[in-house]
């Protein structure tokens, strides 16, 4: 297990035996969710920040894309670049970007200067999405691992769910600059809750940080990469452009996402309670009813109903998405956990760029009913590469979690 030398949460007497740190791990979880929402709230904010800045939605709109970019492009070296320093330190320095990004956000009376920001934020988020994965195994033991990547992952749909109307309900009260400026308020309130709650893990020393090469070439890697591609591109298809695929079906958007939402908080505690015990049976499933769903709305899509009940199979299978990719990758790789998590988080990113722009494709093409199709070959995809990484990338049975 990574850093299992000097691990924080590991210690002598009856400290060994404690319950999971729920305040350390929540504050792993803010900083998930405030990577998330610093991407998604523009897009609740479009026609405010184009108004104010004097250019179109369109261009408006690369803001969310130029922060996509910077966690995609930085990811893999940043990780690689910081192996070797202490975790909290990393952490926080990620946290302070998000504090400078926003605020130059909010203040900026130029694009140019709202786009850097825009990158230097999403390279930070890179980073953290990088090292959090690790830094949640390292505080914990090791039988605690499934369910600490759990709840370390739960702001990841919470942010999914809840950043657009954030960003829509603040910029209605306080215009979009103050929303951006909240956003740095809370990054700095968060940053003194790691530094008061979260205990600090060391980084690896020179002879002990494998390769970015080791890891690829590590059996059950390439899989799980694949995997992510195939599963998350065919989601990003449906959700980037779940207004349009909604209305069309005459359901209202905010109780669509609200039934995702929900049922995803659901499938998150789910997958905390039983990862440990069944980790290829839940990803099995969540992406097994993903393509059944779709291949649902392929035929009834245009019913109101139909979408609603999609939504919340869907939502239960997606909520423990995180976990469960980042718990199979970090067995996977064992000491190459950080980098590990870099390739998971390169590969989500992808995933939401390509679906992005294949979705756009086409929703122009064809409307709304070339979607689901599109989502029921990628997820069946994914779940034909899972079905057979069965050794090394997602294997039957219990967890093999290393010895602490």
């Amino acid at each position: 297990m990574p850093f299992s030398s000097n691990k924080i949460g590991v210690q002598t007497g009856s400290a060994a035996r404690a319950a999971l740190p729920i305040g350390a791990l929540a504050g792993l979880a803010a900083s998930g969710f405030l990577c998330i929402v610093t991407e998604t709230l523009p897009a609740g904010l479009l026609q405010q920040i184009a108004s104010g800045l004097r250019i179109s939605e369109a261009i408006a709109g690369q803001l969310v894309a130029v922060y996509a970019l910077g966690s995609l492009l930085a990811a893999i070296p940043l990780t690689s670049l910081t192996q070797g320093l202490r975790r909290r330190p990393v952490l926080l320095a990620t946290i302070i970007c998000f504090v400078v990004g926003n605020t130059l956000t909010a203040l900026a009376g130029s694009i140019t200067v709202v786009l850097v920001a825009r990158f230097v934020a999403g390279c930070a988020a890179g980073l953290a999405w990088g090292i959090l994965a690790g830094y949640a195994r390292s505080i914990v033991r090791a039988d605690q691992t499934g369910p600490a990547m759990a709840l370390a992952m739960v702001g990841v749909p919470l942010a999914l769910s809840l950043g657009v109307p954030i960003g829509t309900f603040l910029g209605g009260l306080i215009g979009w600059r103050g929303s951006f400026l909240i956003l740095s308020a809370l990054s700095v309130v968060l940053i003194g809750w790691i530094i008061f709650k979260v205990p600090d893990a060391p980084g690896r020393g020179g002879d002990n940080r494998p390769s970015l090469r080791h890891v690829v070439a590590t059996p059950g890697i390439i899989p799980i990469l694949l995997v992510i591609l195939a599963w998350m591109t065919g989601h990003n298809i449906l959700y980037t452009y779940i207004a349009p695929f909604a209305t069309a079906a005459s359901a209202r958007v905010d109780l669509v996402l609200l039934a995702f939402g929900i049922s995803s908080l659901v499938g998150i505690w789910i997958v905390g309670r039983l990862v440990d015990r069944m980790l290829r049976m839940l990803v099995l499933l969540a992406i097994g009813s993903f393509a059944a769903i779709a291949f649902l709305l392929t035929f009834a899509g245009g019913q109101g109903l139909a979408v609603y009940a999609a939504a919340i199979v869907w939502g239960l299978g997606f909520g423990g998405a995180g976990a469960m990719m980042q718990t199979a990758s970090a067995d996977a790789a064992g000491d190459g956990v950080d980098l590990a998590q870099a390739m998971v988080t390169t590969a989500w990113n992808l995933a939401i760029a390509v679906g992005g722009a294949l979705g756009g494709v086409l929703l122009t093409t064809e409307g709304t009913a070339l979607l689901p199709p599109a989502v029921v070959a990628l997820t069946l995809i994914a779940f034909l590469i899972a079905l057979a990484a069965r050794r090394f990338a997602f294997p039957p049975g219990h967890r093999s979690t290393p010895a602490s």
